[in-house]
């Protein structure tokens, strides 16, 4: 399945829910929110939900006081998932699936299991390239709201272009939205050089705790709950972490290990050159992308060290 059938759904639907993934990142917040935004333009009725609040990273977008929480979504028919690689990525909102009468995923990740009724799933640089596609293929208008919500998508997602899934369609469709008007460099500046003090706290953190093994090509950090809670940081403030772990220049594997409110273990994992990190999250049934995934541990912070160091030395040997 691909774009026709995605536009084949929301056409001969009428009333949706759109939800992002938990620890929204700026592809399922930018993507779904264009979508939104598309949606009430075709006169088709549409709300978007997240478990979790917008970050204040993301607060600028167009629409994002619009995101509900789990108990302010109204009655819907049909689904769209975005960016979510599995179902268990919507989280609590996971469960408005027994409510509806259809659904459809839009998502970028291979792992993905193809959970909806209806998958289009595409190995591309970010959901937003997905979204920009479908966007047009709906004939809903890009104006300048739309286009910073879909660059922010593929700018975050790419690492400000840099990364390897960054591809000439990419930069295309890239120079479509800068056609439409946006400031480049204020949106660069809201996104890639601007933090709270809490992250910068938290970059502290990761750097301090850096542990490497195997000559320097396996490194590990990791944060605890009690350290979120004493900062009072969120989600959104260890995002791009592990970028300090895997920059390091003998580091060929980069994991950093969260401990959640909850005290489950969030670990990430970042690859350069050939390590294709899907397969070390598949170990504990996560997922992702070749060069970035992830996974969650039901233990505690020691023990799920343990489990992810013998994985690492074993997936690298």
């Amino acid at each position: 399945m691909g774009l026709k059938e995605a536009r084949a759904f929301i056409e001969r639907n009428d009333n949706f829910l759109i939800i992002s993934h938990v620890s929204p990142d700026g592809d399922t917040l930018g993507s779904g929110l264009a979508l939104y935004s598309a949606l009430r333009y075709l006169k088709k009725n549409a709300q978007i939900a997240c478990e979790q609040p917008v970050p204040p990273l993301y607060a600028f977008l167009r629409d994002s006081d619009k995101v509900l929480g789990y108990d302010e979504v109204k009655p819907f028919e049909s689904i769209i998932y975005v960016d979510c690689a599995d179902l268990s990525r919507a989280g609590k909102l996971a469960g408005f699936a027994l409510r509806a009468k259809n659904s459809l995923c839009i998502d970028h990740h291979e792992t993905n299991p193809l959970y909806a009724d209806v998958n289009w799933i595409e190995d591309c640089a970010a959901t937003g390239e997905m979204m920009y596609l479908l966007i047009r293929e709906l004939k809903a208008p890009l104006d300048c709201g739309i286009a910073e919500q879909l660059f922010c998508a593929l700018a975050t997602d790419t690492g400000n272009f840099a990364y390897s899934n960054t591809t000439a369609q990419t930069f295309e469709i890239a120079g479509k939205l800068l056609e439409s008007g946006i400031d480049l460099p204020e949106l660069n500046r809201k996104l890639f050089r601007t933090m709270r003090l809490q992250k910068a706290k938290l970059i502290g953190l990761t750097l301090n705790r850096i542990e490497l093994y195997l000559n320097g090509t396996f490194g590990i950090s990791y944060i605890y709950k009690d350290e979120m809670l004493k900062l009072n940081a969120t989600d959104a403030d260890c995002e791009g972490l592990i970028d300090y772990v895997r920059d390091i220049d003998s580091v060929e594997l980069a994991c950093t290990l969260r401990e959640s409110l909850s005290g489950r273990i969030r670990v990430s994992f970042r690859s350069k050159h050939d390590i294709d990190v899907t397969e070390l999250a598949a170990q504990f049934g996560g997922g992702g992308h070749a060069r970035a995934a992830g996974c969650t541990l039901d233990c505690s912070m020691d023990e799920a060290l343990t489990k992810i160091k013998e994985a690492g030395f074993a997936f690298l040997s």
